[in-house]
């Protein structure tokens, strides 16, 4: 998971207080790029953008790949985009940045040193991504096509799996929600309490988007940080 911003002190007081996070410094292969540790993992990295570019922010999820390049040559081949990459990064891995034929963007992983996420399903951690599009099913192909997911849909809902696990769910959005904004990825990230984390995140200087609300994969709410970065607050079911 990565997330790029224009302020990345004041990003990372935000994320320090919400999660608990603490950082280090990570590769610079883009520029100042800081890793977030929970209980000595690593759970996601924060970097900053140059300050002339003016770009969306949103988290990105991160898809991992034995071979970057053969990875984005396939992207193109099914018509996605290339935006950044394949490069290095430090020692850790090699990486692109990539846009799906729907337009919503997502990085890919090639691990070398650094293999991905290292703490589960403890709050402050990711737990899930969800991606929002117009046509799952279509969409779906993409991601099956170039990662060689095994895709189960049911009504608007495609499930990834890898090896038999689920690793991600593509799902129909209305035209109302896309208009807002746009194809994208989501993530959600484990609390202890719901409705305590919109509270502080509000306090920290954040917004709530979706109001807590109880579904069958927990209960959970949509806020934003600092910066407009949209992401999910899940209590997981126990």
């Amino acid at each position: 998971m990565s997330l790029m911003v224009h302020r990345l002190d004041t990003t990372e007081d935000f994320y320090r207080g919400l999660f608990g996070w603490v950082f280090e410094e990570g590769p610079r292969a883009l520029g100042p790029y800081r890793l977030a540790r929970l209980d000595g993992g690593q759970v996601a990295g924060i970097g900053a953008m140059a300050p002339d570019r003016r770009l969306p922010v949103d988290w990105t999820p991160y898809l991992a790949t034995d071979d970057a390049d053969a990875a984005s040559e396939l992207v193109r081949c099914c018509g996605g985009t290339v935006g950044v990459g394949p490069l290095d990064a430090d020692a850790a891995g090699r990486k692109a940045i990539c846009s799906d034929p729907a337009g919503a963007v997502f990085g890919l992983w090639q691990p070398r040193r650094h293999t991905g996420v290292e703490r589960h399903g403890r709050p402050g951690t990711p737990v899930w991504n969800d991606l929002l599009v117009a046509e799952p099913t279509m969409v779906a192909k993409f991601y099956e096509l170039v990662f060689g997911y095994d895709v189960r849909a049911e009504g608007d809902v495609a499930t990834l799996y890898v090896q038999g696990r689920p690793v991600a769910s593509i799902c129909g959005a209305d035209e109302e929600t896309l208009r807002e904004a746009g194809p994208r990825w989501t993530t959600h990230f484990e609390v202890a309490d719901v409705d305590a984390a919109v509270a502080r995140a509000e306090e920290l200087g954040g917004r709530r988007v979706r109001e807590p609300h109880d579904t069958p994969a927990g209960r959970m709410a949509e806020v934003a940080d600092l910066e407009g970065a949209r992401f999910t607050v899940v209590r997981s079911p126990r």
